[in-house]
């Protein structure tokens, strides 16, 4: 509801009428797949939960070097990836941006962040990521909260708990 339009979704369970509102504004979440996620620090431990929870539900974690090592760490696996600012001469794995563009990458979550300390361009890498996502028409998660939601509408999503009724129904109730 942000900036272009409203949309809403209605059920008895909020992770059902989340995967709703989100099909209905045309990106709907995927239940599999690819799930890259970039972190800012200030995010990362209350990331945690919803990411393992994923994880349960059959989803394959990709990130960037900090955001695995603290997954790891938490027992939590993830296969690393590099930014945009990391590819050096003669890199031959793509980028997390080119894996975007080539529809590898099924769901993102990546939290801002401003630049870091060691001179890495980590405001301007977390910019390429969103654009890419957005060009490419992959679903974005930019907040723990919203994380949690996709969350819930996801296991809503493959647990088939989608129902349609008609606004008549739900006055009527």
């Amino acid at each position: 509801m942000r900036s272009t339009g409203e949309v809403m979704g209605l059920s008895d369970h909020f992770g059902t009428a989340y995967a709703k509102s989100q099909a209905g504004s045309g990106g709907p979440l995927p239940t599999s797949g690819n799930f890259f996620v970039s972190i800012a620090d200030r995010d990362k431990r209350h990331a945690i939960w919803p990411i393992k929870r994923l994880v349960d539900l059959g989803f394959r974690v990709l990130a960037t070097r900090g955001t695995a090592s603290v997954l790891r760490r938490n027992g939590i696996e993830a296969q690393e990836v590099l930014k945009l600012s990391e590819m050096g001469e003669g890199e031959t794995r793509p980028s997390i941006v080119e894996m975007i563009r080539s529809g590898e990458i099924d769901l993102i979550f990546n939290t801002p962040e401003g630049g870091s300390s060691s001179g890495e361009s980590t405001r301007e890498d977390g910019y390429l990521i969103r654009t890419a996502a957005v060009l490419a028409d992959i679903p974005l998660i930019t907040t723990v909260p919203g994380l949690g939601a996709a969350t819930q509408g996801i296991e809503s999503l493959q647990k088939g708990e989608i129902e349609v009724r008609s606004l008549q129904d739900w006055a009527a109730r």
